[in-house]
């Protein structure tokens, strides 16, 4: 969610190396495509709805009220919605730690579904409690049901690790602090995007009004660093190593 769509394509489309076409939604929205595949989807809408710029996770369920209702019944937070959406409804939350995420009741939007191998995107819930985290976002978004469909959760090397068939869609790892200043160590939903050069990336960024919020983190498996946007969106990029 942006203040500013063109200002916000031209960001992104210079550091991650997207190219966006309209949606069905109206001028105020488009998605991003990376190599013929949706990506993300953009929307010019936080003035208007009194929201911060942000990139938010959206999840499916079935019925957004019901979902709206677990969530209040759980000592969470209700901010947006559920509002009727194009092809659906829409809102967004905060769990118990203040980490903001979004649900979505209704027809997926055709221009926004993923291809078969997933989005070049991952997901990272960063709380102070992994296991808390997952019996809350399970229960409010039935994770772990008996139905056909539903995610698979596990426990794997100190996280919680949710799954849909085959395809990880998203980790939930402990030891953020509340309330904590660093937004590196605040719970909330790390998005991450793949980049094929972590420098370039990161010097188009900086030359284009972003701003980097951490060091390089290296692993066996990737290198990663979260970045800032010119409006203050925090996002993750994340390049083999």
């Amino acid at each position: 969610m942006t203040g500013d769509l063109d200002a916000a394509q031209r960001f992104y489309g210079a550091v991650l190396g997207w190219g966006f076409r309209p949606t069905r939604l109206g001028e105020g929205f488009s998605v991003a495509m990376r190599d013929g595949a949706p990506v993300a989807g953009i929307g010019g809408l936080a003035r208007r709805l009194g929201v911060p710029v942000a990139w938010t996770p959206y999840f499916a369920v079935d019925d957004a009220d019901v979902t709206a209702a677990r969530v209040r019944e759980r000592g969470a937070t209700m901010a947006v919605g559920p509002l009727a959406f194009g092809t659906g409804r829409a809102a967004l939350a905060a769990d118990p730690d203040g980490a903001v995420f979004g649900f979505w009741q209704g027809e997926v939007i055709p221009d926004w579904t993923a291809h078969p191998g997933g989005a070049a995107a991952w997901l990272e819930l960063r709380t102070r409690d992994a296991f808390a985290a997952a019996v809350f976002y399970g229960e409010v978004l039935d994770w772990a049901c008996e139905r056909s469909g539903c995610c698979d959760v596990s426990y794997e090397q100190d996280h919680v690790v949710v799954r849909r068939g085959r395809d990880t869609v998203a980790v939930i790892s402990g030891g953020a602090v509340e309330e904590a200043p660093d937004p590196q160590v605040r719970p909330r939903w790390h998005v991450h995007f793949d980049v094929p050069d972590l420098e370039a990336a990161v010097e188009t960024a900086t030359r284009l009004g972003g701003r980097t919020v951490s060091p390089v983190h290296t692993t066996s498996a990737s290198r990663r660093i979260t970045l800032a946007d010119p409006d203050g969106a925090l996002f993750t990029i994340v390049a083999a190593p």
